[in-house]
């Protein structure tokens, strides 16, 4: 930490979340004493400041949400609209602010450089260089089969042997190993009731800041549920929704926070954890199983050993930074290798490649119509999420004329247009009994997570985006229906009359739930829309189809996937 004539004060601000929180907000507002001000630049509160705005700005929404909510008076909302803008642009600042100094302190850190060989092989033959590393370390006490990703895991091994981290307290072992949705439970409980000291052990704090995305959902899960129930009341009645969307707020804010923390202290973490590395016996240790899984590499794979020589040789002969050990000149290298190894030699090459390289053909296959039998009902779903709350609206608009929209709960847009996909599929199902159902949606993640449910026969498929009941319990209903049902992508936002008509119903849908459209226009807002879309009871006409098939054609012939 720097030295300065704050020390006591910035140890005092670190230690205190309510007095660094009344401090930010005052410095904020242009209020605050001169020797605070000053103390809130020192490099020691740079992350904390970004925990007490995730709160801030998460309760500063809450509040512009019930005052639209309790028909506050216009002027009354202005400024807290305004407040919550100045809040958002102090957090994105302070964030800047946090990475900025975090680029700072790595690069004045120093970072040990592996031999030039060595790291050309783990990215050229990462497969063959990870076996032999995993059969070092199982052949110096490790359990067979771990670590999965040895790189990525030596550092916890050697922290681990070093400082005997696994000798864990109780509450500790019980954090550890209960499943991730126990460990979410803990995390709201954290939140809403008393804070756990045992998630920032070593043992746990990487798995909390892992599983927070999770417990953030949940908390935008209740405000959810309070804002659709305050929505639905009359003005006049809304008191007590009003008062369960606050506590909803407030837990929500409390888990941003923690959030927030979570993810500084894994970072400290890892931060300690290569700095023991570098210094301590440990690194020594990890250095040993590395070259001596080189050294496996090169008796199995002498071909391949001896194409790595040649080009760090010949690489190393005007090589402008050789006297620090080529430290960034690693992937050009490998990539050179990749260009010029026999076929066969390279194998599992694809286990390092980005998804989007592996999927080029993902538009082809999913987007045109033309395999489709002439019997099959077509539509297209769409879905539009909120900022805070967990409420979304979905709507779908099929081939046949038929329309429809709802409104949910989801944890991200790709759960949301899960949600979409299914309402429209079951819809269709049940009113074409012999026909098959192609759903087309232009969110991949969405796509794939129903194709996979599809194609398993299980729901289960598609866990990790469906995180919340109401898209599960619609993907086991979808699920047995598998044999007659297909989703596709189709490249969103390229004038396809039914997405824009998806794409309609699902915003009318979610500003319907919001309470954004007054109860009494609900009818005629949703009359308009369809009018405005062309959408009048009936089956589409020849050539509006013929636009369609157009439209898909065309976002097949572009591979490029958003």
């Amino acid at each position: 930490m720097t030295i300065t004539p704050h020390t006591e004060l910035v140890r005092r601000l670190a230690d205190d979340f309510t007095a660094l929180q009344d401090a930010v907000l005052a410095d904020m507002n242009g209020v605050c004493a001169p020797e605070i001000a000053a103390a809130l630049q020192d490099e020691a509160l740079v992350g904390p400041v970004t925990v007490v705005l995730a709160h801030a700005d998460v309760l500063a929404r809450g509040a512009v949400r019930q005052a639209e909510l309790s028909s506050q008076p216009p002027e009354r909302l202005r400024r807290l609209r305004a407040h919550a803008r100045r809040m958002r642009r102090a957090r994105s600042q302070a964030e800047a602010r946090y990475k900025k100094e975090r680029a700072r302190q790595v690069g004045r850190r120093p970072r040990p450089t592996d031999p030039l060989e060595l790291r050309v092989v783990r990215a050229a033959f990462r497969p063959a260089y990870d076996e032999n590393l995993r059969q070092e370390l199982r052949g110096r006490g490790l359990p067979d089969g771990t670590p999965q990703a040895p790189e990525g895991d030596l550092a916890r091994w050697a922290w681990e042997r070093e400082t005997g981290v696994r000798q864990l307290p109780a509450r500790v072992r019980e954090l550890c190993d209960c499943d991730d949705e126990a460990f979410v439970g803990a995390l709201l409980l954290d939140a809403r009731e008393e804070e756990n000291p045992y998630l920032q052990h070593d043992a746990v704090v990487e798995r909390w800041a892992r599983h927070t995305r999770t417990a953030l959902a949940w908390g935008r899960y209740a405000i959810g549920q309070a804002e659709r129930e305050a929505a639905a009341c009359a003005p006049t009645v809304r008191r007590t929704p009003l008062e369960a969307l606050d506590d909803a707020y407030q837990d929500a804010a409390v888990l941003a926070a923690r959030c927030r923390e979570a993810q500084l202290r894994a970072t400290a973490l890892r931060d300690r954890m290569q700095a023991a590395l570098a210094t301590g016996p440990g690194g020594e240790l990890v250095g040993e199983c590395r070259a001596a899984a080189l050294a496996r590499f090169a008796e199995v794979q002498p071909e391949a050993w001896h194409r790595v020589r040649e080009v760090t040789t010949w690489h190393r002969a005007d090589c402008p930074e050789q006297a620090d050990g080529c430290p960034h000149c690693h992937r050009a290298l490998a990539a050179v290798l990749a260009d010029s190894l026999p076929d066969g030699m390279d194998e599992d090459d694809d286990a390092g490649r980005p998804e989007e390289d592996l999927d080029v053909t993902y538009g082809d296959r999913y987007a045109l119509l033309t395999d489709l039998p002439d019997s099959a009902v077509v539509a297209v779903a769409d879905a539009a999420a909120g900022d805070d709350s967990a409420l979304c609206g979905y709507g779908w608009a099929a081939e046949d004329g038929a329309t429809g929209h709802g409104d949910s709960l989801a944890s991200s847009s790709g759960e949301a247009e899960i949600i979409g996909i299914c309402a429209a599929a079951l819809s269709l199902l049940d009113h074409h009994k012999d026909a098959p159902v192609v759903v087309l949606c232009d969110s991949v993640p969405a796509v794939k997570a129903v194709d996979a449910a599809l194609s398993a026969g299980d729901a289960e498929a598609a866990r990790r985006v469906c995180v919340f009941p109401e898209s599960r319990d619609l993907m086991h209903r979808l699920v047995r229906h598998r044999h007659r049902v297909q989703v596709r992508w189709l490249k969103g936002h390229v004038g396809h009359e039914l997405n824009e008509a998806a794409d309609a119903l699902a915003r009318f849908a979610l500003r319907r739930v919001t309470g954004r459209i007054p109860s009494g226009a609900v009818r005629r807002e949703e009359a308009r829309i369809l009018r405005s879309l062309g959408r009048e009871p009936g089956p589409l006409s020849v050539a509006a189809w013929a636009r369609v098939s157009l439209s898909c054609a065309w976002a097949g012939r572009n591979l490029s996937i958003p």
